[in-house]
């Protein structure tokens, strides 16, 4: 999956530490980051028992026509900076996101490195330079990169620092929460990129995709859809509410955010039957390494409350892969269609 967002990170490592402490096992707060980080990346999950219509191709599509960066560009990062680009021979974006951006905009050949989450077919043998939040500031100087792009959720502070005091541009690109930030995150990339024209291009084009899409959305009654954030293997069971970043991807796809809806205020909150009966959902969304790492279905229904809820006793549940769920980038058009034709059938059936 994509690089989670630092709130669900952060829940995410809030849950790990208490379980720790529960069952009396000890660790460092390093050993509970790299757990969350392989919960992150989705490590060692067989994803063979994802639902198949939740499928998404594992290549990027880019433009048509390769474009030729125009440097030396001064832009804004996203931390306020302002950051002048001389060169983009040697790119290292630190999220999977980045990286599918800056390879559909045609310029894939010079990425040099990639984020653990940069699982796409055109990225997959480049090495990684980081692993969840934890960037590693040797390897990407070692790269001798001209670029770097990261995400405003990206870490450690120290090691951004060590890569700018190195001479090395670093800009911050405003991490995704919804569909509204698809073209902005483009343009800035591809701004940064020296490629502005190609940004417009994608930008139009990944729009034009997701309206398509939106537009063959089943009218009706609105199903109620809860996000789950699951981790068998660290016993991690969350619920999406406010903020959660799916939010906007249920809500195109013609539903209703359950969590958010039931008045979960919180970004994630700890799954309990009570929380799931509230929320009452119709169907249940998931990543596919999540659902996998429960057992699947047969294990998912088995988690106190899921069986009790509308889409407990109907087996409805929509699985999209983890790494392009809540990218926000040029394939929501793609994970769009894959949640519409689960929740609703190939013949739009509720």
């Amino acid at each position: 999956m994509r690089r989670l967002p630092n709130r669900l990170a952060g829940a995410l490592l809030s849950v790990l530490a208490l379980t720790l402490t529960a069952t009396g096992c000890g660790g460092s707060s390093r050993a509970a980051s790299d757990t969350a980080s392989e919960a992150a990346s989705g490590a060692g999950a067989d994803s063979a028992t994802a639902q198949a219509e939740g499928s998404v191709a594992n290549r990027v599509e880019p433009l048509a026509r390769r474009p030729e960066p125009r440097l030396p560009v001064t832009v804004r990062s996203a931390d306020g900076e302002r950051v002048t680009v001389k060169g983009a021979e040697r790119v290292v974006p630190l999220s999977g996101s980045l990286s599918e951006i800056v390879f559909t905009l045609g310029l894939g050949d010079r990425v040099v490195a990639r984020d653990v989450t940069a699982t796409f077919e055109q990225a997959a043998r480049l090495p990684v330079v980081t692993r969840g939040h934890d960037v590693s500031a040797e390897s990407v100087l070692s790269l001798r990169p001209d670029l770097v792009l990261a995400e405003t959720t990206t870490g450690p502070e120290e090691a951004v620092d060590q890569l700018r005091a190195a001479g090395v541009p670093v800009l911050f690109v405003e991490a995704a929460k919804g569909l509204d930030d698809v073209g902005p995150r483009i343009q800035a990339v591809a701004d940064s990129l020296g490629v502005p024209a190609a940004g417009k291009e994608l930008t139009r084009r990944s729009e034009q995709r997701i309206e398509a899409v939106r537009a063959e959305v089943p009218h009706g009654e609105k199903p109620r859809v809860a996000f789950l954030y699951l981790r068998g293997s660290a016993s991690v069971y969350l619920i999406g509410g406010e903020d959660s970043g799916a939010g906007s991807l249920i809500e195109a796809a013609g539903a209703v955010d359950a969590g958010a809806a039931s008045g979960l205020g919180k970004d994630f909150t700890a799954i309990t039957s009570e929380a799931l009966v509230k929320a009452a959902p119709d169907a249940i969304l998931v990543m596919s390494k999540g659902l996998a790492s429960v057992g699947g279905v047969d294990g998912l229904v088995k988690i106190p409350g899921v069986a009790q809820t509308p889409a407990g006793m109907d087996r409805r549940i929509v699985s999209v892969e983890d790494g392009v769920l809540l990218n926000y980038g040029p394939r929501t058009d793609q994970v769009l269609e894959s949640v519409v034709t689960q929740l609703y059938g190939e013949d739009g059936a509720r």
